[in-house]
């Protein structure tokens, strides 16, 4: 009887240890503006996030409509995290009207900006404002993006702040050598090759921090018809700069640049990768890849004939 009872006991004690224990914590739910941005915030937040993309791979966010299903998205998550500078301004208004009643996380917050070159704006359907939203072009940026995504999911979450500050600076790290084997690889370029035209004007931060000088012309857009006056401008000005190549973006119809590049000339340098990543299996999956082989594509295209 009593070795019965205490048989019982020791069940009981157990089953009270079992209920005492904390419940593993679900992952919290973030929304992103971009492909690009969603990456950083799982990059940060690892195994604790589940992530969510508004405008997903190989998307241009120029031209995104909220469908009501992203509503639902945005109204249910425990953090909205937007590029800003004008870039996603509509997440705001989505944000509001979706209930969500937590602040919208701006990444770019404390970046160096540059203003926008509006003699440059090529047609989109919305126009960013003052100041130029790429920033994450500049490896430099992305760091101060990645502390500022850091600080919000621990605000979030502050019982995972210690993977997240773990995650930021693994990452980090990482961010530090992209930048460096960047400078290093462009730095070895003559001058004169230093010469890029793309598809609309994305890289103006890239152009600042590692020397290669991106050119654009009005009226040639990524979301909007180019006019004929536009077009041969471009190709007098590749001609005029004696520009080594051509490139398409990812998020660009790539019949206008072919059109361009053989009446000027120019060779065909390949794709870059502007306002969004590839697909998963896609050659620019993350962030880093994405940035690597735009180094790739623009070694390749501005190597000597």
């Amino acid at each position: 009887m009593i070795s019965k009872l205490l048989r019982l006991l020791a069940l009981a004690t157990a089953t009270l240890a079992l209920i005492a224990q904390p419940a593993r914590a679900e992952r919290i739910e973030v929304v992103a503006s971009f492909s690009i941005l969603a990456d950083l915030v799982a990059q940060v937040g690892g195994e604790r996030v589940r992530v969510h993309a508004l405008v997903g791979p190989d998307q241009d966010a120029h031209g995104f409509q909220p469908r009501p299903s992203d509503a639902r998205l945005v109204g249910a998550a425990d953090l909205v995290v937007a590029n800003g500078l004008g870039f996603d301004h509509w997440i705001e208004r989505l944000a509001r009207s979706a209930g969500q009643r937590r602040p919208v996380v701006v990444a770019s917050a404390g970046i160096d900006a540059l203003k926008a070159a509006h003699h440059h704006h090529h047609g989109h359907h919305h126009d960013h404002g003052d100041l130029d939203p790429h920033a994450w072009q500049d490896v430099a940026n992305v760091r101060q993006y990645v502390r500022n995504i850091a600080a919000a999911l621990s605000a979030a979450d502050p019982a995972g702040a210690e993977l997240y500050a773990t995650n930021a600076a693994r990452y980090d790290e990482e961010l530090a050598a992209l930048d460096g084997d960047i400078r290093a690889a462009l730095a070895a370029l003559p001058e004169e090759r230093r010469k890029v035209v793309s598809s609309h004007a994305a890289f103006a931060y890239f152009e600042r921090a590692y020397g290669i000088r991106f050119l654009a012309a009005h009226g040639v857009a990524s979301g909007a018809e180019p006019s004929a006056l536009g077009i041969a401008r471009l190709i007098r000005l590749i001609r005029t700069e004696k520009v080594p190549a051509v490139f398409i973006e990812n998020v660009s119809d790539p019949r206008l640049l072919e059109r361009i590049r053989a009446e000027s000339g120019a060779r065909a340098g390949g794709t870059l990768y502007s306002d969004a990543l590839s697909a998963a299996d896609g050659p620019a999956p993350h962030y880093l890849t994405m940035m690597r082989r735009n180094l790739a594509t623009l070694l390749e295209g501005l190597q000597a004939d």
